[in-house]
C-alpha cells in the first residue's frame, strides 16, 4: 500500500497540471474536470513519484503534474502489467496502457526539457468511482 502525494488536472491537454486536495472520479469518464477525460482508454494517468524524484536528482526541479499526470504515489506503476486492477481511494482503477508516443514538441517537453511520461507513465480507465483526496491509499488488487 502507498499513499496519493498529489492529485493533478488540467483543462487543456498537453499541458503542465496543477495538484488539487481532491478530485472526483467518475466511472468510464476519468476525473471531473480534467482534459483527458472522456469514454477511451487513458482517462487517468499515473506516474511514480520514484521517477519523479529521480528526474529532480538531474537538477530539474519539477512540481507534482509537470509531465501531465493525474495522479504521483510512491509506486512502480510501470512494472505493473496492462489488466492490473487498483483500488486509489474509493475509486478503482484497470490499467490499460504502459507508456505512449509523444510528439517531440510537446508543451510538457518545451517547458521541462525532456518528458519521462512517455517512458514512465501509465493510462488506467475508472472501474468505479468516488472522491479521491490526496493522501488516500493506493492498493493492487489483482
Amino acid at each position: 500500500m502507498a499513499k496519493i502525494l498529489a492529485i493533478c488536472i488540467s483543462q487543456k491537454k498537453g499541458t503542465v497540471k496543477h495538484p488539487v486536495p481532491s478530485a472526483q472520479f467518475v466511472k468510464e469518464h476519468g476525473i471531473e474536470g480534467d482534459a483527458h477525460a472522456g469514454p477511451w482508454h487513458r482517462q487517468i494517468s499515473l506516474l511514480s513519484s520514484l521517477k519523479i524524484e529521480a528526474f529532480r536528482q538531474k537538477g530539474i526541479d519539477v512540481p507534482w503534474g509537470a509531465f501531465g499526470e493525474n495522479i504521483v504515489a510512491p509506486v512502480d506503476f510501470r512494472s505493473l502489467p496492462v489488466g492490473t486492477r487498483l483500488q486509489v481511494g474509493p475509486a478503482v482503477l484497470e490499467i490499460t496502457q504502459i507508456g505512449k508516443t509523444c510528439h517531440t514538441d510537446c508543451a510538457i517537453r518545451q517547458q521541462v526539457g525532456d518528458c519521462i511520461m512517455p517512458r514512465e507513465g501509465v493510462f488506467a480507465r475508472v472501474l468505479q468511482g468516488g472522491t479521491v483526496c490526496q493522501g488516500d491509499e493506493i492498493t493492487v488488487l489483482s
